[in-house]
């Protein structure tokens, strides 16, 4: 695909976000009457399109968790935030994430760790989330650990990534069906979120690797009945340059079963090369098919991923080349009526590739031009009010890769396994 079958794609949803858009009058009526339990759902376009697991608690009375940060489970919200009459600014909602971990790994990189302890998350949450007028303000540290990729201690993820503060936007909703949103942020790509405590497992996974995670931006979403439309410009992978266009749709085919497809690319070019800003991904196209079942105990998320970067000797792509992969994410919870009571099961398995070859300059997507790699995660969790531990088993295989560009000091390294354990309050 190119860059002006990413603009037609695009274009596409964005016409049926705006004619859809005009209808909204004729429907806002059938929205007046729902439950507390519906209005709870994530907003649509508000980060990848993963419906909320199977397992989270009922909406008690009073104060109900909030549903920004999104949270794919299995880790729950405090179902009663701390919240304050701010006046003109409406009623303010506090929440946050405190936890810590230990890494250790094998065959590990120059530069990277055997053994670590960090601070994974230490992050506050400042939301109104009511009301024609509203916005989300994330402050904190975060490290931001993913497969097959060097682990960075949470001074360096922290600023050299997306800041103390990651994520910030207002959000005007003039109805329940329309609202345009502008500021830092999170992606519409791919099936897990950006931060550790969002995820089924505290490690994003290896197509992950290939997405973006926060972009600044604007972004319009709009639900019409089982669909959930949204159109977003945006600077990518956080390149400063606002020429990536996507769009994604999602079809809620009944309460068990969800289907979405986010697509986009990037309609210029931008040599920015940086942690967050990678310059062969943030020049590609990015192309999502996710499928959820989500009926408790399971919660089951499949996903095939295509990613492209065509030709462009400017940034040193002398040939083209593409990623395709796919995964699973399932997770089980335990009744609360057998010996697991609080107990969850999040496995995940993976598969990617890539094109492309070296002696014609392709650029290196994986581990290096035609690679390929597999894993398999697995994260027990237990969750007990506030308060969680999960710990993490994770192996990565390289497959057709270059020497020296794998794992372990020389690079030469085709395998490697974590262990992870981690702890935290959601507060």
């Amino acid at each position: 695909m190119n860059r002006g079958s990413v603009a037609a794609m695009v274009a596409g949803i964005g016409f049926v976000l705006a004619g859809t858009a005009a209808a909204q009058n004729s429907t806002q009526g059938q929205v007046q009457g729902q439950s507390q339990a519906q209005v709870q759902t994530p907003t649509p376009g508000q980060g990848p399109a993963v419906p909320p697991p199977a397992e989270q608690p009922a909406a008690p009375a009073g104060p109900t968790a909030m549903t920004t940060p999104a949270m794919a489970g299995p880790l729950a919200a405090n179902p009663k935030p701390l919240s304050f009459d701010a006046g003109l600014l409406g009623p303010v909602y506090v929440t946050g994430v405190f936890s810590g971990l230990g890494l250790v790994q094998s065959n590990p990189v120059p530069e990277d760790y055997e053994a670590v302890p960090s601070l994974s998350n230490g992050q506050v949450f400042i939301q109104k989330n009511d009301g024609v007028f509203q916005y989300f303000l994330q402050v904190g540290a975060y490290t931001l650990p993913a497969l097959g990729t060097r682990y960075f201690n949470t001074g360096k993820a922290t600023g050299e990534f997306y800041s103390p503060i990651p994520q910030a936007f207002v959000k005007i909703a003039p109805t329940d069906d329309f609202s345009i949103m502008a500021g830092k942020l999170p992606t519409l790509i791919g099936a897990e979120y950006t931060f550790s405590f969002e995820n089924m497992n505290i490690q994003r996974g290896l197509l992950w690797n290939q997405e973006n995670a926060v972009n600044r931006g604007v972004q319009a979403n709009y639900t019409v009945g089982p669909l959930a439309f949204s159109l977003s410009l945006n600077d990518g992978f956080y390149s400063d340059q606002y020429s990536w266009l996507w769009g994604s749709v999602t079809y809620t085919i009944d309460k068990k079963n969800t289907l979405s497809f986010v697509g986009g690319g990037n309609l210029s070019r931008s040599t920015k090369n940086t942690l967050a800003t990678p310059i062969f991904q943030n020049n590609g196209e990015i192309y999502n098919l996710i499928y959820t079942y989500n009926a408790a105990p399971w919660t089951i998320t499949s996903y095939f991923q295509y990613t492209h970067v065509p030709q462009d000797p400017a940034i040193g792509a002398f040939q083209s080349a593409s990623t395709y992969g796919g995964a699973i994410l399932a997770n089980y919870s335990f009744p609360d009526d057998s010996r697991l009571p609080g107990v969850r099961l999040p496995i995940r398995l993976e598969y990617i590739a890539s094109t492309g070859s070296a002696d014609a300059g392709a650029p290196n997507l994986i581990y290096g031009p035609g690679s390929a790699a597999w894993s398999i995660t697995v994260t027990p969790t237990y969750q007990y009010d506030k308060y969680f531990v999960r710990a993490e088993f994770s192996y990565v295989e390289a497959l057709q890769a270059t020497p020296g560009l794998v794992f372990g000091p020389t690079g030469n390294s085709m395998t490697q396994t974590r262990g992870i354990l981690e702890f935290g309050i959601l507060f």
